[in-house]
């Protein structure tokens, strides 16, 4: 089946209007659309979810972008009604110094998936083509010949069967600064902008050129960049989701008729009662 046929009859399915990002570019998805959207989107990685456990598939999904760019929205609305032990979030955090005395893509390397997983990477391997490069965590040299082997690996990677997908989102200084801005001044998104966050914002140029090299370097044929504009959160995620569930090849997967047993009475007794005088949660609300 062509992708094209593919796409239609996903379309179809989903019961959405198809349209190009350039049509839209500019509106706003209203939260009552965007909700029914992502219900049907998620309904569809449910059935993903199934044909991965049913047929052991091994998925790998990269997401990389500025900061703030909405990884975590994303990746939350991919996950939220899927079983983490079947999508599972890996956000690994800086190298301990063992760590930094390995391979540089070992401690990836062992967070790739088994049979019936889908391994969601919030920042991966390419770290070291990004912030390391841009905060001088790696050098010249070591940032040349990341690059150099990144194309082998990731074809490695799918020669043995696992599907690699990769998603950068892309938003603009404006944006950025905006979603800086509100963290800022809320206190409970406080907690997520962080002092590498600040001096991240001062470099914004740095970060630039290092994601054009990284572009240049690691978008290819067999294991190609996926570009995401995501000034609008909503829409960024519905066409994220959108564009996921097109390159998998998934099926549905039949599943047996449930029945609700009906409760066993043999050892019946007042089990609420046993519980009157308990150490309740004061009901405030």
């Amino acid at each position: 089946m062509s992708n094209k046929i593919f796409a239609a009859l996903l379309a179809a399915h989903l019961g959405m209007c198809v349209v190009t990002s350039d049509a839209k570019r500019g509106t706003v998805v209203r939260k009552k659309t965007y909700a029914k959207e992502l219900k049907r989107l998620q309904t569809e990685l449910v059935a993903v979810q199934d044909w991965v456990k049913a047929t052991g598939q091994r998925i790998v999904i990269v997401f990389e972008g500025r900061d703030a760019a909405g990884k975590g929205g994303v990746i939350k609305a991919i996950t939220e009604r899927v079983s983490p032990r079947i999508f599972r979030v890996v956000a690994l955090p800086a190298p301990s110094d063992r760590e930094k005395t390995q391979m540089y893509s070992q401690r990836y390397i062992a967070e790739l998936p088994a049979a019936g997983e889908v391994i969601i990477f919030d920042r991966s391997w390419y770290n070291r083509a990004g912030v390391e490069q841009v905060m001088g965590f790696a050098s010249d040299d070591e940032v040349q010949h990341f690059l150099d082997l990144v194309p082998f690996f990731e074809t490695e990677v799918q020669s043995d069967g696992i599907i690699l997908i990769k998603y950068w989102l892309e938003v603009s200084n404006e944006e950025q600064e905006k979603r800086f801005e509100a963290r800022i001044g809320k206190k409970h998104k406080q907690w997520k902008l962080s002092p590498m966050d600040l001096e991240a914002r001062s470099r914004w140029y740095n970060y630039s050129r290092a994601r054009d090299v990284m572009l240049d370097a690691t978008d290819t044929e067999e294991s190609p960049w996926h570009i995401v504009r995501n000034e609008d959160k909503l829409r960024g995620r519905l066409n994220c989701i959108t564009h996921l569930l097109r390159q998998l090849p998934y099926e549905s997967v039949p599943r047996e008729t449930v029945v609700l047993p009906k409760r066993d009475e043999t050892d019946a007794y007042d089990d609420q009662a046993s519980m009157a005088d308990r150490r309740y949660v004061p009901e405030e609300f």
